[in-house]
């Protein structure tokens, strides 16, 4: 079993950064890749960036060029950052971590809100 813990959403104006940090404990040796998504109100889950265990990266069109996704193997540990962000970044983001045959696991999630 893998937990997953996020951590650095908030409230942030339009054009600004933040970072989001999710720190996964557990039988982590499980897990395949992580990655984040997202939901806002009234919409489906989306996949917003995923990385390999080799570090392999891949983006939704729609945050190419401002999102970085990385890792600290050491710490366990995932980022997201967010940069550019526009009014239709709002949403809660959840972590997740893909563990192949077992699953998925996911954080609590961490809402983002981008407003004026």
């Amino acid at each position: 079993q893998v937990q997953l813990v996020e951590s650095g959403g908030g409230l942030v104006q339009p054009g600004g950064s933040l970072r989001l940090s999710c720190a996964a404990s557990g039988n982590i040796f499980s897990i395949f890749s992580m990655g984040w998504y997202r939901q806002a109100p009234g919409k489906q889950r989306e996949l917003v960036a995923v990385i390999t265990n080799g570090g392999s990266t891949k983006y939704a069109d729609s945050v190419q060029g401002r999102f970085t996704i990385s890792r600290d193997n050491a710490a366990n540990t995932v980022y997201l950052q967010m940069d550019s962000l526009k009014f239709e970044d709002t949403a809660v983001y959840y972590c997740n971590a893909f563990l192949g045959p077992r699953g998925d696991s996911w954080g609590q999630g961490t809402q983002v809100t981008v407003s004026s």
